[in-house]
């Protein structure tokens, strides 16, 4: 057992420069391990010091990574072949950017978003209004947008950060779509491309290209072409800047 004393005593003797009370401050919290992460996550609210709510953060890290990575692994293991699985593993990820995350309140917002919307498409609307009504819903309605200023960081990878945001990458905004779409069985799909990731919508008549970072606009298989061809020419085939979940979800187009 741990009290929030002896939390705010281990985090304060972590800039003494004596090497031996470093290492029992170290010694003293991997012995607490995952106990102490409610009192550490307490105490980052509280403190106003940017670099003191960094450093209880990268504590946070060092404790919870193993279990994490087990978690992720696991999920993995299990396979990605439902949206809904696919979702479970989203999340899971996202724990590495905030260990504390609570999954469920990010899921049950997006349950929100589909229960919101679900009147405006349940009746009348045929299969192609339905789509475009789902994707003002997500674009206008809620304003997801793309990220033009800041495309690479972590917070447009991580869909807790994206739906606070409202803002994200175009493999961020589509599974955005997708899981309020699986909420509503609609058949949202991702399609992986080089460089873009693009949303597919197949219903019964036709089959529909969309772009999650233009709003949601609908895109025929003649601009993804000389979109995909101009682009790659332009910035070349290197995938080493790719974020995590585009890394994650690269076998996972078409679920």
């Amino acid at each position: 057992m741990t009290s929030k004393n002896e939390i705010e005593s281990l985090l304060f003797l972590m800039d003494d420069p004596d090497p031996f009370v470093q290492q029992s401050v170290e010694n003293r919290l991997q012995e607490l391990g995952e106990n102490a992460i409610p009192l550490l996550d307490e105490y980052r609210t509280e403190v106003n010091s940017k670099d003191a709510r960094e450093r209880v953060s990268d504590v946070i890290h060092k404790l919870t990574f193993e279990t994490l990575e087990s978690d992720f692994i696991e999920v993995l293991e299990g396979g990605l072949k439902t949206r809904k699985s696919l979702e479970e593993a989203v999340f899971t990820l996202a724990r590495f950017g905030d260990p504390t995350l609570r999954i469920s309140e990010y899921q049950k917002k997006l349950d929100r978003f589909a229960q919101m919307i679900e009147p405006q498409i349940k009746y009348r609307l045929d299969e192609k209004r339905k789509m475009k009504r789902m994707l003002k819903f997500i674009f206008e309605d809620l304003n997801f947008r793309g990220d033009t200023d800041t495309y690479h960081a972590p917070k447009n990878c991580f869909l807790n950060k994206v739906i606070d945001n409202r803002q994200g990458l175009p493999i961020s905004l589509s599974l955005i779509v997708m899981f309020v779409a699986r909420r509503l069985e609609m058949p949202f799909f991702g399609i992986n491309m080089p460089i873009h990731f693009m949303l597919n919508y197949v219903g019964d008549k036709e089959e529909l290209l969309i772009d999650p970072y233009d709003d949601g606009a609908i895109v025929t298989y003649d601009q993804c072409y000389f979109f995909l061809k101009k682009t790659i020419l332009s910035r070349g085939p290197s995938t080493s800047k790719l974020p995590p979940t585009l890394i994650l979800c690269s076998g996972a187009s078409g679920i």
